[in-house]
């Protein structure tokens, strides 16, 4: 797994799971997975044994 960065995540990048603004952009062999913090960090653990790459920026949040 890396963590190099691609395109910065906008207000208009949106959670799969509940619809919120994502702040983690997941890679995975079959396309790619946008994150709130809550769901990334939630499903974190599984996230970094299968992604190829993940884009972090919860550190927009502080």
């Amino acid at each position: 797994m890396s963590t190099t960065a691609v395109e910065e995540l906008t207000a208009a990048d949106r959670c799969d799971r509940c619809g919120a603004q994502a702040y983690l952009r997941v890679t995975l062999h079959t396309g790619e997975l946008l994150f709130c913090a809550h769901h990334g960090k939630a499903h974190a653990d599984r996230l970094k044994q299968v992604a190829l790459t993940i884009q972090d920026e919860t550190n927009k949040l502080i």
